[in-house]
């Protein structure tokens, strides 16, 4: 990350003519907020002096324990390239969310990335992670409101005319480049209206801010073109979902861990250790990944989703694919997260799993080279390859019973997410669905 200092702040501010400034942070969700002050207000603002409800804020804290500070961060401080007007500019700081008492807030997402990131940092090591968030873009109704008709009849890796959101995604990389993003790629996905935007690696938690400002800046210029961008995981029937496969490594002094020149596949004990801790925890952070209804729907057979909890240096059936690069790019590539979850609970969550591994010298199963979605549950049973869970339920069942997860999450956020995701769970479990009623209705 940067290392921008408080007058830094102020004298971009001056530099730019910034009037207004975004303290934002996110929910337990992940889902992005923000209060607003004037450029009179940021000193105050740098020496966390401000306060907000947070009662109102999912999975925060009661009402009778409302008042929480806003911290913010100066290395996140960005300027919307879309805000410029003519009295101004507006900016935002991503902040960190902490007591009255001067304590971190036990809730807050990003302090729970932090934790975790300490932990690796004890045992000397670095993380660092390259995400790949896929979205669709569909058209909107008279009204404004977001439809499921597509833009296009596109497929992977097609170009315009057939890629109707080129435009559009063009748009969106641009405004990332002003924004500090180093882009490494973009294309039209394997469903029509779908795409995928790639952007460099970076340690944790600058990664995680950038996956929330990245959701955010797709959604507003998808806006701008008559578009609705969304990153539900699983939006059309039949149609492959949006996943966002989490690139990940470790470094110690400068040297990717993970890189072993005279072992097989050039892959360290180290590496081995992390897969196996990744792997034995998926069911369990399955959770936190996979964090709506919707994503079970998108982990299914037939669609190239990772379901099976496996991992190949060859091909990607498995969870867990190795890439076939090396020296300082070695890394796993974990397929199964999708963008609908909190990125920094999601990279905790991952990251202990894979220390644990380490920890604990845990070895891996051999690695499946084979297309495992060809195969038939008994040679999945032979094998002993598993599978993630099948409903959000499931993956509550599993996240309960796993103590890395749970300790990597801690007591507040646990408790909290678990009474959130399951109110989600029993919202649908007791609606009456169309396909329901396409079903029933006439013949019973």
């Amino acid at each position: 990350m940067p290392n921008i200092s408080k007058e830094d702040v102020l004298r971009l501010v001056t530099e730019n003519n910034v009037r207004f400034i975004r303290l934002q942070f996110t929910d337990i969700l992940g889902i992005p907020k923000n209060v607003s002050i004037t450029v009179n207000q940021l000193e105050k603002a740098l020496n966390n002096e401000i306060m907000f409800d947070g009662s109102s804020i999912e999975g925060f804290v009661r009402i009778e324990e409302s008042d929480m500070y806003l911290h913010p961060d100066p290395n996140s401080f960005m300027i919307y390239p879309w805000r410029h007007f003519e009295e101004g500019a507006v900016a935002r700081l991503i902040c960190d969310i902490y007591n009255p008492d001067g304590s971190p807030f036990a809730g807050d997402p990003r302090y729970v990335l932090r934790r975790a990131i300490k932990e690796a940092a004890d045992l000397g090591y670095s993380f660092n992670v390259g995400p790949e968030a896929e979205f669709f873009l569909f058209h909107t109704a008279p009204d404004g409101s977001p439809t499921v008709n597509t833009h296009d009849k596109a497929g992977y890796f097609d170009l315009s005319p057939i890629d109707l959101g080129e435009n559009a995604r063009r748009d969106m990389v641009l405004t990332l480049e002003k924004m500090g993003y180093e882009i490494e790629a973009s294309h039209h996905e394997v469903a029509p209206g779908q795409h995928e935007i790639d952007f460099k690696y970076s340690d944790a938690l600058d990664i995680a801010d950038k996956i929330i400002t990245f959701k955010i800046v797709v959604r507003t210029i998808a806006q701008r073109h008559g578009l609705h961008a969304t990153f539900m995981a699983k939006p059309i029937f039949g149609e492959a979902g949006n996943g966002m496969h989490i690139n990940q490594s470790l470094f110690k002094d400068g040297k990717n861990i993970f890189w072993d020149p005279q072992a097989p596949e050039q892959l360290s004990d180290a590496a081995r250790n992390y897969v196996a801790g990744v792997l034995k925890h998926s069911r369990g952070f399955a959770a936190i990944t996979n964090p709506t209804v919707n994503a079970y729907k998108r982990l299914v057979p037939g669609y190239e989703a990772p379901l099976y909890i496996a991992w190949s240096a060859r091909n990607r059936s498995p969870l867990i694919r190795i890439p076939a690069k090396r020296g300082l790019s070695t890394r796993i590539e974990l397929r199964n997260p999708d963008p609908t979850c909190n990125p920094y609970l999601a990279m905790a969550a991952v990251l202990m799993s894979g220390l644990d591994g380490i920890k604990n010298k845990l070895k891996p199963p051999a690695a499946c080279d084979r297309n495992i979605y060809e195969m038939t549950p008994q040679e999945r049973r032979e094998l002993d390859i598993g599978s993630l869970p099948g409903t959000l339920q499931e993956a509550l069942e599993e996240l309960s019973k796993d103590e890395v997860v749970k300790t990597a999450l801690g007591p507040h956020v646990l408790d909290r997410y678990m009474e959130a995701k399951y109110q989600e769970w029993n919202e649908y479990r007791t609606r009456i669905h169309q396909w329901e009623l396409d079903r029933y209705l006439a013949i019973f």
